[in-house]
């Protein structure tokens, strides 16, 4: 198993549960969570261990990839597995719901491709905010969920079905033979049985991700990756970083924490071995 650490920002995950360090970084969780000015994200990026692989909270920390992203020397291919594009390019400039457009000025990524996403954010009118351009220039892939919509949509560019995603999958895994590559995991791209997050859950289930990661591994060659969005009670620092996650999120029913554990452990057993082994 590559080098590893576990960033415990929010507790989503129990300290000492890992074959790997926990680096206790709760003082920067309410600080970081959701979104952050630049400024505190570079003094964290400064402070925080650093390590290939990543075992951090909540889906609402997902922009601190970008700042892993920064540890890979040589150029690769970004792998995101994801209920959400996370292409947003309105501002904050660090925040969850836009730390694919961070990774995309990083000159050593090559391509960013999105697996798995079920949100509104791909389909009108709500893909007008994404990085649509980064799309057509071929540097960002959305692969998003079209079962149920529309034959017209079903039928689109890189959309993907139950029936088919494995094939597609297939074939972007072909493309990349012998390349380096960097994984990113949230959570909430499983389905609800599967994980318990602070979003809404996608259409993956483990074995789905467990499948996509070997075929991964079989290809090319997983330089880095991470896992995030575990489910954790949100605390924030700031009011204006509440006021705008509070209504960015969906309104979700209160979570045992206890069951919440158990069923995100058994998501991290399942995938991180293949990820990090």
């Amino acid at each position: 198993m590559g080098k590893a650490i576990h960033l415990n920002l929010d507790n989503a995950w129990p300290a000492g549960a890992f074959p790997f360090g926990t680096l206790d970084v709760n003082s920067w969780g309410p600080q970081l969570r959701f979104s952050a000015p630049a400024r505190l994200i570079e003094e964290f990026y400064r402070e925080a261990q650093k390590e290939p692989f990543v075992l951090y909270g909540s889906g609402d920390f997902h922009h601190l990839t970008a700042l892993w992203l920064r540890q890979v020397a040589e150029p690769f291919v970004l792998v995101s597995f994801d209920n959400h594009p996370d292409w947003d390019v309105r501002p904050p400039r660090w925040g969850c719901g836009g730390w694919v457009n961070r990774a995309l000025e990083l000159p050593h990524v090559k391509k960013i491709s999105v697996w798995g996403c079920g949100n509104f954010e791909c389909w009108w009118p709500g893909q007008l905010f994404g990085n649509r351009r980064a799309e057509r220039e071929g540097r960002l892939e959305v692969h998003p969920w079209a079962d149920g919509r529309p034959p017209s949509v079903r039928s689109r560019r890189r959309v993907i079905l139950r029936g088919n995603w494995r094939e597609r999958f297939a074939e972007f895994v072909r493309a990349l033979q012998g390349s380096n590559l960097y994984v990113t995991i949230d959570l909430d791209c499983l389905r609800a049985e599967e994980a318990v997050t602070n979003w809404e859950n996608g259409r993956f289930t483990v074995e789905d991700v467990a499948w996509a990661l070997t075929q991964l591994r079989a290809s090319a060659r997983i330089v880095g990756g991470d896992i995030c969005g575990a489910f954790s009670p949100p605390v924030y620092a700031r009011l204006k970083q509440r006021f705008a996650a509070e209504m960015d999120h969906p309104k979700l029913p209160a979570q045992d924490l206890e069951t919440a554990t158990k069923i995100n452990l058994g998501a991290f057993e399942a995938l991180w071995p293949i990820l990090a082994g």
